[in-house]
């Protein structure tokens, strides 16, 4: 059930937290609250293979450690989490850690006063370097430190019905999907053969992330793994960003995608040939759907090993109302450690954000398979762009694709150019 953001905000006044101390910015002398150990409360995910992970996890940190114990909870109910921390944010009592942050929100969390830098404790940012790798570079704030710990992606690949393939006459193991042309000539064929009502069925609705499920995966790979936003300048308006736009709005304009939002699950009811998702919806689909996945077609199809996704993370971030933080920061380290990222993948079927993950780990993709592609993909993935006012510049975006692409009211070109404008001055903090 939805609540209302009054609601939100009482639910959130009403979590007073262990370790916290009902600031709003941690309160009292920082440096002390980072060397300060004692009990810690954390919010993790109400997903429920997440969940057992987390409550394993738990309880192997609290065996060990009787004087700094967690108090875990899942994340209160609410609109949606970001609204339900951002209101926790304001009244000061946030927990030590929220192992469900999402890169988008943390500019607006940090702009709260509501995160602590993880570089404040001593190895923070080689710690975090080391694990993750160059990809850990897209989690740095402007001020060049981290705010949040990268933990695990979900890079999304394209989903594709067997049976449906085979059924509209197109090769259900090796389908024609790595260029547009090839792309479009699939869908065509599965939509004139009626194997299925949709060929792909993207979510058509104005919300900010919706573009994370449609244009960005796409404009990541044609684009080499740019982010929609470097330098404080759009990179949309380009080429390569036309080139995708026009590629989705020929989808929409020939009925291959619909306009209508669809209630419920397109793919899993058989109504859409293709969907756009990562790892997690293998356990998902499982046996109700025969499928397959192959990475996002590009203009000219290039090779799988080249190809960029987004990567759909959700990180790990210590919150500034926490005043045993050197707990917290031993915590977040235990729960991003080799062990506990081994156990978060056989229990989730989601990518730690570590080094050469398939090398680490080849006992686990030996025995699934399945999950051997998005390992491989994980190591190419594309996070959205740590700048000011992150949600107003998706939004801009969306509303933009939105009028051109999906409901054809407006050219591409003039669309794009004329948000490019207006994302470039609110990524610029204005």
């Amino acid at each position: 059930m939805k609540r209302t953001l009054p609601a939100l905000l009482l639910t959130a006044a009403l979590a007073v937290t262990a370790g916290c101390d009902g600031s709003g910015g941690g309160g009292g002398d920082a440096a002390k609250a980072n060397a300060a150990r004692g009990p810690i409360d954390v919010w993790l995910s109400n997903n429920q293979e997440e969940l057992a992970w987390g409550k394993a996890m738990v309880e192997a940190w609290n065996a060990q450690h009787a004087d700094q114990k967690i108090n875990a909870q899942e994340i209160p109910a609410g609109t949606s989490s970001e609204e339900v921390i951002g209101a926790a944010i304001t009244a000061g009592n946030a927990p030590c850690l929220i192992f469900n942050t999402a890169p988008a929100a943390v500019p607006q969390f940090q702009k709260q006063g509501g995160l602590v830098a993880l570089d404040s404790f001593d190895g923070g940012a080689a710690y975090i370097a080391e694990r993750t790798g160059q990809t850990a570079d897209q989690y740095k704030s402007p001020d060049g430190k981290f705010y949040q710990l990268p933990w695990k992606s979900n890079p999304v690949m394209i989903f594709y019905n067997k049976e449906i393939f085979a059924k509209a006459g197109l090769d259900p193991e090796q389908p024609p999907l790595a260029t547009y042309d090839q792309f479009l000539a699939a869908a065509r064929k599965i939509k004139s053969s009626g194997a299925a009502q949709a060929a792909i069925y993207p979510a058509p609705t104005s919300e900010f992330f919706q573009s994370w499920f449609d244009f960005y995966p796409l404009f990541a790979a044609e684009t080499g793994g740019k982010q929609l936003v470097e330098g404080g300048k759009a990179q949309f308006d380009s080429p390569e960003g036309q080139r995708v736009a026009e590629f989705w709005k020929t989808l929409y304009a020939e009925g291959l995608a619909p306009k209508e939002k669809y209630n419920g699950d397109s793919f899993a009811d058989g109504k859409a040939a293709m969907a756009i998702v990562g790892p997690w919806a293998i356990s998902v689909y499982g046996s109700k759907v025969k499928w397959g996945a192959v990475p996002v077609p590009t203009s000219t199809g290039k090779p799988a090993d080249q190809i960029r996704t987004f990567s759909d993370a959700k990180n790990v971030a210590m919150y500034s109302a926490c005043q045993n933080r050197a707990t917290a920061w031993d915590v977040m380290r235990f729960a991003t450690s080799k062990e506990q990222d081994g156990a978060l993948l056989a229990k989730t079927g989601q990518m730690p954000l570590r080094t050469d993950l398939a090398a680490a780990y080849p006992d686990h993709f030996a025995k699934n398979p399945a999950y051997q592609a998005f390992a491989d993909q994980a190591a190419r993935t594309v996070e959205v762009p740590n700048v000011p006012n992150s949600v107003a510049v998706w939004q801009a975006f969306r509303d933009a694709y939105s009028e051109s692409v999906i409901f054809g009211k407006k050219p591409v070109p003039d669309a794009l150019g004329a948000a490019a404008d207006k994302v470039g001055q609110l990524a610029a903090g204005s």
